[in-house]
């Protein structure tokens, strides 16, 4: 019994299993390229796309928004400096009123 000889083979199977595997996997790649290079095709083949004049409406929105806004940094900071130096006050029945309207439109949106 020749102990080298079983390590030669096991490590050869191991090459050739990886040598099939990297044949398929070559496979695979070139059956997705071409796949893709198709679809490409057809997307060319399809022809102009025409855009509604509601697109450029919407685009117009778009740029109005962005260009607005979100908050106020200043009024913001001055939060931030009043919370951080303790002289924020949280009126209380303000946010209990604030809490009960959006119960309020909660329910009334889930009747209709």
């Amino acid at each position: 019994m020749k102990i080298n000889d079983s390590i030669k083979n096991s490590v050869s199977l191991g090459a050739d299993k990886t040598a099939a595997e990297k044949a398929t996997a070559g496979k695979l790649d070139a059956a997705t390229s071409k796949s893709a290079e198709k679809s490409q095709a057809d997307i060319k083949a399809a022809g102009n796309v025409t855009l509604s004049p509601l697109s450029a409406q919407l685009k117009i929105l778009e740029a109005k928004v962005s260009a607005s806004k979100v908050f106020d940094a200043e009024k913001v900071d001055a939060i931030k400096s009043a919370i951080a130096s303790g002289k924020f006050n949280v009126d209380s029945g303000k946010v209990a009123d604030g809490l009960i309207a959006s119960v309020k439109d909660l329910l009334t949106a889930q009747k209709t």
